[in-house]
């Protein structure tokens, strides 16, 4: 049986927060020494009021100053919500990113960092972004590319475990795909790429992502197999490499 997107969300961020912090670890083996938050904050206005729908764990807002803006940060889980309380200054909503419980045209800015293809419906996401946004209002929104994190996801079927793949595999929400949707609701679509790929020294970050993303716990075999897989290729190359594309769209209301 095919698990949506939501449901797929529901299962990994509702209760914890720990698959998205496992998930974000492996990102610490960037290539590029600009970190992606701090590549996404030096494109976020310094002023104005500013919402990011579905915040995670609030981490971006550690990367910026944000003692300009008026800022208001929502997810649709309580566990995430309970970090982002933690977040000096911010206002916190738990809240589906569809019903946003805004008036119109209260935000000056609207930030979608990898969550859109966590959603049944992100069309239904983008038009209430665009209704929340003031007129000539901001939107930065993160997807990934299809040959996203290729290298790491090939480890799935080759322990037999078919199922360890990304969210942008289960309803086509990437960067191929994600930019004509923004151009029916917002003027001057811009797609800029964040240039890094990973290289991973040992195989305890992989396996970590990879149990990260598992339906199902991995069985002690599965994971035995993984890690010969990622140390066999760290032995001939030095590091296990996986090629990233993750681009920012940036838009206007």
């Amino acid at each position: 049986m095919t698990t949506s997107s939501s449901s797929r969300a529901v299962q990994q961020y509702a209760a914890t927060s720990d698959n998205l912090t496992a998930r974000m670890a492996i990102h610490s083996f960037s290539t590029n020494p600009q970190h992606w938050f701090d590549f996404v904050a030096a494109r976020l206005p310094a002023t104005g009021d500013v919402l990011e729908v579905g915040a995670g764990t609030g981490e971006l807002w550690s990367h910026v100053d944000h003692s300009g803006m008026r800022l208001t940060l929502t997810d649709f889980s309580e566990a995430m919500c309970a970090h982002l309380r933690t977040v000096d200054g911010a206002t916190v909503e738990q809240c589906d990113a569809t019903r946003l419980p805004f008036a119109a045209a209260t935000f000056d800015t609207v930030v979608a960092n990898h969550m859109l293809y966590h959603l049944d419906d992100p069309a239904a996401a983008l038009r209430d972004f665009a209704r929340v946004l003031r007129p000539g209002g901001l939107l930065l929104a993160a997807v990934n590319g299809r040959d996203h994190m290729t290298e790491l996801l090939a480890l799935g079927p080759q322990i037999g475990r078919p199922d360890l793949v990304l969210s942008t595999a289960r309803n086509n929400i990437t960067a191929e795909t994600v930019p004509q949707m923004v151009a029916r609701r917002f003027d001057t679509v811009t797609v800029e790429r964040y240039p890094s790929d990973l290289a991973v020294p040992s195989p305890d970050p992989v396996l970590a992502f990879l149990a990260s993303i598992a339906a199902t716990p991995l069985t002690p075999a599965e994971e035995s197999a993984a890690r010969d897989l990622v140390e066999a290729r760290i032995a001939a190359e030095g590091t296990f490499h996986i090629r990233k594309h993750t681009v920012l769209i940036t838009a206007r209301r």
